[in-house]
């Protein structure tokens, strides 16, 4: 009859799920009338734990006592190779693992990961656990390494057990040891962000700048992991900071893949270069353009990288501002002035790309940028506390003081200039081949070029703005050079007439 109250998810039966129960909590009572009942004392839950394994994972010791006085298997295993004393060691209960071994259980016993009774210990940092194996057991190797290759110090740095690796260390354990990934246990210490623990390992004297099989040094691992005070401690203790791993990736590359700014300046104070490319000929700038982070891409700038690197794809850093549509980034890098003439593999610009991909506000900001770059060769020098240099941006012009011309723009190029005629004026004023394709590149109907005039307009407006001309004169003269006299003079006795405009045209 028994065997219909089986568990919802077990193979026990009912009585025995109740002993098992019991034996966790403590419920010597409980357990005593179930043997009496005759129930399997023995008996295996679907992952193979008995009541032996849950008292002595739980610490109970007279639940534990009850079962070996009842004949209870004391080695038995679970199906992850857990036997009683190692969960008892993994838990961290001293008297459990004492009665076991006093009851004949084998110390040198290993799960299927290969975990001994030291890893368990060291793991989980229970110092008195870890202090009894060493000091009262036979036979305990101190650098016994798990299927990974790794040793109880190995596993107290990884998990961050101060008290265990200080003990491990006055132990005489082997400090350099690598697991089978070629870690040792400063790069686990690194990676996981324990600073206390690392440094206690770089004080013994380990190898700062020990590689593993993919050529991260401990410097990388903090890095990658975003533990700023590791970082510190790495580079204070010596590490070398422009060590490249396998895929060419220095440290900064790492802080420019996750954002980490204060990581990157850290770095950067210490002497990292900058202008380092991985095996994909990206810097970390073009790392950061691509996972958008505007102001590691603002402090590698204001570092002064090299802005026309050009990764793999021959794409540079605005090449990827472009082809993403990312206007900050795009302007900082176009104000701190890069080649706009570079081409990628497929022998496009960024203009180009910005086009294609259908960033107008950006195609127009290059453009700018290039007609703007033309007039400050041919018109100053390179003088950063010019007005020009203080308040330069690319970015469209939304300012009170040029609205009356704007909206004079928009009425000229969306009711007045025949299909063809912002052409004109775009070649009259210089604009490039370049420059006039990707405006076209945009279309919104057979009206297209009005939106094509206006931005003309527009890009043509913002340079004159910056040479500080008289945009009306401007635009008059242009109109008349097109042989668009009747506009050109609309344009100059509206200007005139109008006591808001803020500059009155005085050609005429």
């Amino acid at each position: 009859m028994e065997s219909v109250f089986l568990c919802d998810d077990e193979i026990l039966l009912r009585s025995e799920q109740e002993f098992h129960i019991a034996a966790k909590s403590n419920n010597i009572e409980k357990m005593r009338q179930l043997i009496k009942r005759g129930v399997n004392v023995k008996a295996k839950n679907s992952v193979d734990r008995t009541a032996l394994h849950w008292a002595a994972g739980a610490g109970q010791e007279q639940a534990l006592r009850l079962l070996l006085e009842h004949d209870m298997p004391v080695d038995v295993e679970d199906s992850f190779g857990m036997n009683a004393l190692l969960l008892a060691a993994w838990f961290g209960h001293l008297k459990i693992v004492q009665i076991l071994v006093n009851a004949g259980a084998k110390i040198n016993c290993e799960n299927k990961n290969g975990l001994n009774l030291l890893h368990c210990a060291a793991q989980r940092g229970h110092i008195k656990v870890l202090e009894f194996i060493m000091e009262d057991l036979e036979d305990i190797k101190v650098d016994k390494v798990d299927k990974f290759g790794r040793t109880a110090f190995h596993l107290g740095a990884e998990h961050g057990k101060m008290e265990v690796v200080e003990f491990l260390i006055g132990s005489g354990c082997q400090h350099s040891l690598r697991d089978k990934e070629d870690n040792t246990a400063l790069h686990l210490a690194a990676k996981n962000g324990h600073t206390d623990v690392l440094q206690k390992i770089v004080e013994i004297g380990v190898e700062l700048n020990d590689t593993n099989q993919e050529g991260m040094t401990a410097l990388h691992l903090a890095t990658e992991g975003g533990h700023l005070d590791c970082v510190r401690t790495l580079l204070e203790a010596g590490s070398e900071v422009n060590v490249q791993n396998e895929k060419g990736m220095n440290c900064l590359h790492y802080a420019a893949f996750h954002g980490y700014e204060d990581i990157a300046r850290t770095l950067i104070d210490a002497g990292i270069n900058i202008n380092a490319v991985n095996n994909q000929k990206s810097s970390a700038l073009h790392i950061c353009v691509l996972q958008n982070f505007p102001s590691l891409v603002k402090l590698l700038i204001d570092c002064e990288c090299d802005l026309d690197l050009m990764d793999y794809r021959l794409q540079t850093p605005l090449h990827l501002a472009a082809e993403h549509g990312r206007q900050d980034m795009a302007e900082m890098i176009l104000i701190a002035g890069v080649n706009l003439k570079l081409q990628d593999k497929q022998g496009k610009t960024s203009l180009d790309v910005a086009a294609r991909g259908n960033h107008i506000n950006l195609a127009d900001m290059i453009i700018k940028a290039d007609r703007f770059y033309k007039w400050e060769k041919d018109n100053m020098n390179s003088d950063s506390d010019s007005w020009v240099a203080r308040h330069l941006t690319f970015r469209q012009d939304h300012r009170l003081e040029t609205q009356h011309i704007r909206s004079v723009m928009w009425r000229l190029a969306t009711k007045y200039l025949k299909p063809n005629e912002w052409k004109k004026l775009a070649q009259y004023w210089k604009f490039t081949d370049a420059h006039i394709r990707a405006i076209e590149q945009q279309w919104t109907g057979n009206k297209s070029y009005r939106d094509h005039g206006h931005r003309m307009l527009l890009i043509w407006l913002h340079g004159v703005v910056m040479a500080g001309e008289n945009p009306i004169k401007g635009l008059y003269e242009a109109l008349v050079g097109i042989g668009r006299s009747d506009l050109a003079e609309s344009i100059r006795k509206q200007a005139n007439a109008d006591d808001s405009s803020p500059k009155k045209c005085a050609a005429m």
